[in-house]
C-alpha cells in the first residue's frame, strides 16, 4: 500500500480502524446481540437480516 501512497500513519489508522470494528462486532455476536431492526447486518455471508 506504501506504493499507492499511504503514510506509515495511514496504515496505522487504517489498520486501527478495522481491528476495532473487527473486535466490537466479535463481542456484539458472543454476547448475541441482535441488529438493530432495518439494519442490513449479515447480507456480506449470505444471510437474511
Amino acid at each position: 500500500m506504501r506504493s499507492q501512497g499511504f503514510t506509515d500513519r495511514e496504515l496505522h489508522d487504517a489498520a486501527q480502524v478495522v481491528a476495532y470494528f473487527n473486535y466490537i462486532n466479535r463481542i456484539a455476536d458472543g454476547l448475541g446481540v441482535d441488529p438493530e431492526p432495518g439494519s442490513r447486518a449479515g447480507e456480506t455471508h449470505g444471510e437474511s437480516p
